[in-house]
């Protein structure tokens, strides 16, 4: 995540009314505090729904940009919960105009990275297919259940600002990861079983 840079800030200008130059530094000072606290939490809601480092990095520099050139950062009330729902509009359009529903460029290294070191290669490839699996059927899911489920694996995200980002009462959240995460493993088990009898 080394590209994610700060957004040009606002600059005043000589012809600003009074006191405006100072407000636009408090201004400057605050987004810069913001972006400095919440960036990574914006990158992981980010790359959990588009599932590529560089697009995730474009969502949130498009995110940051966007809630710098309006005002109402400056009102909100939850921040985590106002931000997560921020990026998360964004990452959905940015996958609307690809016309993509998930990028799966940096899938495969992850899984790799994710095998013990001791691993025999047959080992690694049972449990790359089994991964590769799941995805798809994440994928697969109705969007009222996969939305909740994956900002729910957001590290640090809570019920609560799923809800707030998703427009749902929390209690419909918990609801909806409970089915998600039910269905998953009911497909995930069918899914196995299957791969297992075509091995024999």
């Amino acid at each position: 995540m080394n590209r994610l840079k700060e957004p040009i800030v606002y600059q005043a200008h000589s012809n600003d009314p009074p006191g405006s130059s100072d407000r636009g530094i408090r201004r400057d000072a605050a987004f810069s505090l913001l972006v400095h606290r919440q960036t990574q939490f914006l990158y992981r809601i980010a790359l959990s729904l588009v599932r590529n480092p560089q697009d995730a990095e474009d969502v949130v520099q498009e995110t940051l940009l966007k809630l710098f050139r309006g005002e109402a950062w400056l009102q909100m009330e939850n921040e985590r919960a106002f931000l997560a729902r921020a990026v998360w509009r964004v990452g959905l359009n940015h996958l609307a105009r690809s016309g993509a529903k998930a990028m799966r460029h940096a899938e495969d290294v992850t899984v790799m990275n994710l095998a013990a070191p001791g691993d025999s290669p047959e080992d690694r490839a049972v449990d790359m297919s089994q991964r590769r699996l799941l995805h798809r059927l994440i994928d697969a899911l109705p969007e009222d259940l996969r939305q909740p489920l994956l900002l729910s694996a957001v590290e640090g995200i809570s019920s609560a600002e799923v809800g707030y980002t998703l427009d749902l009462p929390e209690g419909t959240v918990r609801t909806r990861i409970m089915r998600a995460r039910n269905e998953l493993k009911r497909r995930f088990a069918a899914g196995t079983q299957g791969s297992s009898e075509v091995r024999r």
